[in-house]
């Protein structure tokens, strides 16, 4: 398409695909620097990119639970391993990415478990999230 004009009620997202994955994150740059903060535009693969509302995004997700079930987000624990996770990495106390993720997305996090082939999910879930209560547990019986 070579424009959007008159599209402008009831678009949700708008989502560019490309083989050339330079492009697609060409554009999700060029996208952010021409909309800022009026557009979210998140690469959910290295092929796709979206673009939302700004609060239509993962992060939004997260606010939106948070306020909604009344969990303070350093008490939130989110796991992922594309672009438009980082989005929500911003709003738990405990990002986690897969290993397989890029830089990018690693740097965002604030832990790196192991790739989703050798089960990066679980071992997530172990090692950040479960043990971490194992040894708050621990800490509070000591102190008893």
């Amino acid at each position: 398409m070579s424009n959007f004009d008159g599209i402008t009620d009831s678009v949700a997202k708008i989502v560019g695909v490309s083989d050339d994955h330079d492009l697609v994150e060409q554009v999700a740059n060029a996208t952010h620097d021409r909309f800022g903060d009026h557009v979210s535009a998140a690469r959910s693969q290295p092929y796709y990119l979206d673009v939302t509302h700004p609060d239509a995004n993962k992060g939004g997700v997260v606010k939106f639970l948070s306020a909604r079930y009344g969990i303070d987000y350093h008490q939130i624990a989110t796991i992922g391993d594309m672009p438009n996770d980082v989005l929500m990495f911003a709003y738990s106390g405990l990002s986690i990415t897969m290993g397989q993720s890029d830089r990018e997305v690693q740097r965002a996090a604030r832990r790196v478990t192991t790739s989703n082939e050798d089960e990066g999910f679980a071992n997530a879930v172990e090692r950040f999230i479960l043990c971490t209560r194992d040894e708050a547990t621990l800490k509070s019986t000591q102190r008893s």
